[in-house]
């Protein structure tokens, strides 16, 4: 495999997130992104990276940080994990007794990626609130801790990355436009994975490879109906489910050699591609015709607040799915994480804050 190949260092693939672990140029599509990068990266200008969940986006933030030269760290935050309450103390740092808790003095990520890149991921999740600090700092180059006066300056350079269209999010007020065009001076576009077929096989090998070394086995093969079944897929997990999906499918040959029926796809990936299982028995499409004619009955009579009750019917049944993971049902439901908390604050469904008790004592 001669296509350049990106991954990530052996203590951060032991985080078990829904995120790509390797990333690789070989179809044409990833060529000329990868072409792009090489352009911008020893820039300091902000890079904004968009591109759909699991297809790589914080392994070209990493590329872009080692081809600029700069010295300092690469630093990745996840906004979509970010506590609400510790934002602003975890971004730019807090001195002794800023609030309680703060025992001693503690530096922000910005501080902590002085002279390097400050990855900011799923950047639409940021609250407003720390929105309009986020563009100060960003115009005035420099940062205040939380209960002190002196500004520290900073020489970071910022990288961004969404799945969600911060267009539409603006137009929500739920982003700030002149944030985005302070993060937006250069856009890099990762295609999914199905948009890039290229790719697909070359990962295949990569992570069949990686299985074969961790595990002590020889290298799988694949057959050729899986090729095909591989190919012929839609991926809406991108580069994360077909790791996923191969590391299943090299457990269950239990040999050198992997067939298509190997190969199990997931129901949501599978439901995208517009059939449901067998267990279903129901195209997508009849399930959606289904839902209009119940929809046009709800209409045919008197029902208040037809709106609210569908919304948190949505929201609450898409949370139960998902085992309230509100990272993986934003997702789901196409929507910034900051948006999902607002639909559940309006519809009593967040979780009760740490140490809260139902009830008393009786």
């Amino acid at each position: 495999m001669n296509a350049p190949v990106l991954t990530l260092a052996p203590h951060e693939n032991s985080r078990e997130e829904i995120r790509a672990k390797a990333l690789l140029f070989a179809d044409i599509r990833s060529q000329q992104l990868l072409a792009q990068a090489e352009l911008v990266a020893a820039s300091p200008a902000p890079v904004l990276i968009h591109g759909e969940t699991g297809t790589g986006k914080e392994l070209l933030a990493r590329h872009l940080h080692k081809r600029s030269g700069r010295k300092g760290p690469f630093v990745a935050v996840n906004g979509a994990a970010i506590s609400e309450n510790l934002a602003e103390s975890e971004f730019f740092g807090h001195e002794a007794g800023a609030f309680t808790g703060a025992n001693g003095r503690r530096e922000g990520w910005f501080e902590a990626a002085q002279g390097g890149t400050l990855f900011l991921d799923e950047i639409g999740d940021l609250p407003l609130a720390l929105q309009v600090k986020l563009l100060r700092v960003l115009q005035e180059r420099e940062v205040v801790r939380v209960g002190g006066r002196k500004p520290i300056p900073i020489d970071v350079r910022i990288v961004t990355a969404t799945h969600v269209d911060l267009q539409s999010a603006i137009a929500a007020g739920r982003f700030r436009e002149d944030l985005y065009y302070r993060l937006n001076i250069v856009t890099l576009r990762i295609p999914p994975l199905r948009d890039r077929p290229g790719d697909i096989l070359p990962l295949a090998q990569h992570f069949l490879a990686q299985f074969a070394h961790e595990h002590d086995r020889p290298l799988p093969q694949l057959a050729p109906d899986a090729v095909q079944r591989l190919l012929a897929h839609n991926w809406p997990g991108n580069i994360r489910e077909l790791e996923n999906t191969l590391l299943s499918a090299a457990l269950l040959a239990g040999g050198p050699l992997i067939e298509g029926s190997h190969l199990q796809f997931s129901r949501r990936a599978v439901a995208s591609q517009g059939v449901l299982p067998a267990s279903s028995g129901a195209p997508a499409d009849q399930l959606w015709q289904g839902i209009q004619q119940q929809l046009q009955e709800l209409l045919d009579h008197e029902h208040a607040e037809l709106w609210s009750r569908w919304e948190a019917l949505l929201v609450q049944t898409t949370l139960s799915r998902h085992h309230f993971n509100q990272v993986h049902s934003a997702d789901r439901l196409g929507i910034s994480r900051h948006a999902l908390r607002t639909l559940m604050k309006r519809y009593d469904l967040l979780p009760p804050p740490a140490g809260a008790r139902y009830g008393s004592a009786g």
